[in-house]
This record gives structure tokens, C-alpha cells and sequence, in this order.
């Protein structure tokens, strides 16, 4: 078989630590703790690739058999989108004008029970949720996002305010149910910005894992 992966830059924007946001409110979402994917959709094609952060393959047998070899433990999500996710999500995005005229991007977190740090036990179940959705070279600002996908399993909102330095106190000292933390997002004045803030309680667990290493998953 002929190789047909993709390197791509960065499939999806590295998001900053909650430092360099600078509006004044946000909404939170919780981090799910896993792998990020997406898969990339226009009408004429329906879902037609798919991959990591770094690389792209078709959405076919022979590209899902090609990523399988390449990142092994992530095969079944291909699987697990073609079975819960492709046709519900093909129906609804050509039903609404702005997206069956786009070129669309799903981002998903894959992950299972016992995921940690990007690792996966091979026994979990693992399913997909949705985090965000692009439109041709946008990122849906996150009330869009709320409005057109919340009937599909998306990740979690957790909070929508003021944005200050008590909400992040408040994030890292566990008040909100979140395992890893949250991603906060925000559209003001036609910036968007998102930026990530984790648990005092998932930094532990990465110390207690990893060692010295701890910072390098750490935001």
C-alpha cells in the first residue's frame, strides 16, 4: 500500500495557559483527558480525512488500516466514528446553510475511563466527544459551538462569567467537577481566545507519574 498520510503543522491550535487570556469573561468547558482528533468534512466529499494533531489520513479502509499501523492503541476511534458519529453529524451539517457550503473541521477528544496524559489502557471502552468545530479557517466562538452542537456529546460546560483571578483559583483547587481542568473560551469584539487551566489535584497525579518529567504535560 501505498503510504497516504499527511504531515500537517498543527491540526489544532496549542492553546496557552490561562495567563495570556485576556478578555473578560469566558466560558469553561472541561479538559478531557485524552487524544485529540479531528475529521474533516465538505458535502461534496462527506467525511473524507482524518488524524491526530500532526497528520492527516483519507477516510477510507486503507487509510484507517494506515493509521492504525502508525499510532497504535488510537485504531478504534476511526472505528468508533464511523459508527456513532459520521451519519448524525454528515445529516446535521447539511442541514444548516453555513456549514454545507464550508469546509468543516470536527475536533474530538478520544479517551477512555482510565486515560491519563495522553495514554490509554488497552482494555477501556473509548469513546469520541466533541470540543470544537471550524469552519473553513475559523474556530466557532464557543455560544455558536453551545447553540448549534449541544445536542450531540460535547465536552462539558462548567461555567460562563467573569474571567478573574479567583475563577482560576476556584479551577485549580477543584471546585468545579473536572478531572484534568478546564478550557476557557471567549469571542469579545470579534477576538477569540481560549486558553487552558488545570487541577492542583492532576498535577499530583503527573508528579506521582512522572517524576521530574512532570512539567512537559503539565500546560
Amino acid at each position: 500500500m501505498v503510504g497516504s498520510r499527511m504531515k500537517v503543522p498543527l491540526a489544532y491550535p496549542k492553546i496557552p495557559s490561562s495567563a495570556d487570556y485576556t478578555l473578560k469573561r469566558c466560558i469553561a468547558f472541561e479538559k478531557i483527558d485524552g487524544t485529540n482528533f479531528h475529521f474533516c468534512w465538505n458535502a461534496n466529499e462527506s467525511w473524507h480525512s482524518f488524524g491526530v494533531r500532526r497528520d492527516c489520513y483519507p477516510f477510507t479502509t486503507a487509510g484507517n488500516q494506515e493509521f492504525n499501523q502508525a499510532h497504535p492503541g488510537l485504531g478504534s476511534a476511526g472505528y468508533y466514528f464511523e459508527q456513532v458519529w459520521s451519519a448524525p453529524l454528515d445529516a446535521f451539517l447539511r442541514s444548516k446553510e453555513r456549514y454545507a457550503n464550508a469546509q468543516v473541521i470536527c475536533f474530538f477528544e478520544f479517551f477512555g475511563s482510565g486515560s491519563f496524559a495522553g495514554e490509554h489502557r488497552p482494555s477501556d471502552h473509548k469513546e469520541l466527544i466533541l470540543f470544537d468545530v471550524q469552519v473553513n479557517d475559523t474556530i466557532l466562538p464557543p455560544k455558536e459551538f453551545l447553540s448549534d452542537f449541544s445536542k450531540f456529546p460535547i465536552a462539558k460546560k462548567v461555567y460562563e462569567g467573569k474571567f478573574n483571578g479567583q475563577f482560576v483559583e476556584d479551577v485549580r483547587n477543584g471546585k468545579f467537577d473536572v478531572n484534568e481542568g478546564v478550557v476557557i473560551k471567549g469571542f469579545e469584539k470579534g477576538v477569540y481566545q481560549a486558553a487552558k487551566i488545570k487541577t492542583h489535584a492532576y498535577m499530583e497525579r503527573l508528579k506521582a507519574k512522572f517524576g521530574n518529567d512532570w512539567e512537559s504535560k503539565w500546560e
